[in-house]
């Protein structure tokens, strides 16, 4: 039996109080290969939609990389310039995650191990799914689902993150169209399977953030029935 976490909710909290999107980072602090192994890790351990796991991440440590990266990503070129670690979140696009697709098949046979009478049952659940209950009826819509789950992992990796000291900023300011070329072009991503969700900066602030953390009122956004 796994045993129990015992954290402190004053810790967690602490650590979302602490975080934020840290838009510059000290570039004479660096994660130690320890650190960002258990930040990955967390996204390896995230889940998703049918424990389907639809995503892929590049860890983008080659300066001229990071360079090749600036023209394409707006929002990006002072955290490339200064984060520690810098993370591309792919998530799959329809050939891979559409119902009858050989990954999934193959998740379910190879890595879940499902006996065949489940994948069966399985296959149908998910098929239903896409076509009934969410109307997954086009590419566009299915990427946009897997990129759902892709933000989970973003999510636990940030909040890993935090608890351990470490800064991060989620990022979206990218042109996706010449974003993905590039990857296709420079970064060896097939992006006939592969889109690009999201960037993520990991370090150690700069500076702590001008203004304290703002958010609506909690029975703003919380309703109890």
């Amino acid at each position: 039996m796994m045993n129990t976490p015992n954290i402190a909710k004053t810790d967690i909290l602490n650590a979302f109080n602490f975080r934020h999107a840290t838009k510059e980072f000290d570039p004479t602090k660096t994660i130690s290969d320890e650190d960002m192994k258990f930040i990955l890790e967390t996204a390896h351990l995230s889940p998703s939609s049918f424990g389907f796991e639809p995503w892929h991440f590049i860890v983008v440590q080659d300066k001229e990389l990071r360079e090749l990266l600036k023209p394409v990503a707006w929002g990006a070129p002072l955290k490339l310039d200064t984060a520690s670690h810098f993370v591309l979140g792919l998530s799959m696009k329809a050939p891979m995650v559409k119902h009858d697709a050989d990954y999934i098949m193959h998740m379910m046979k190879d890595v879940k191990q499902l006996p065949q009478e489940v994948i069966d049952i399985y296959s149908t659940f998910y098929r239903e799914f896409q076509e009934r209950d969410f109307d997954l009826d086009t590419d566009k819509k299915l990427f946009d689902w897997s990129s759902k789950q892709t933000y989970i992992a973003l999510g636990n990796m940030m909040t890993a993150a935090a608890l351990t000291g470490i800064d991060s900023c989620p990022i979206e300011g990218f042109h996706q169209e010449k974003a993905e070329a590039l990857l296709k072009e420079k970064f060896g991503v097939d992006t006939d399977k592969y889109g690009l969700s999201f960037m993520t900066a990991f370090g150690y602030r700069k500076a702590d953030p001008e203004f304290g953390k703002s958010r609506r009122n909690f029975e703003d956004i919380v309703t109890f029935k």
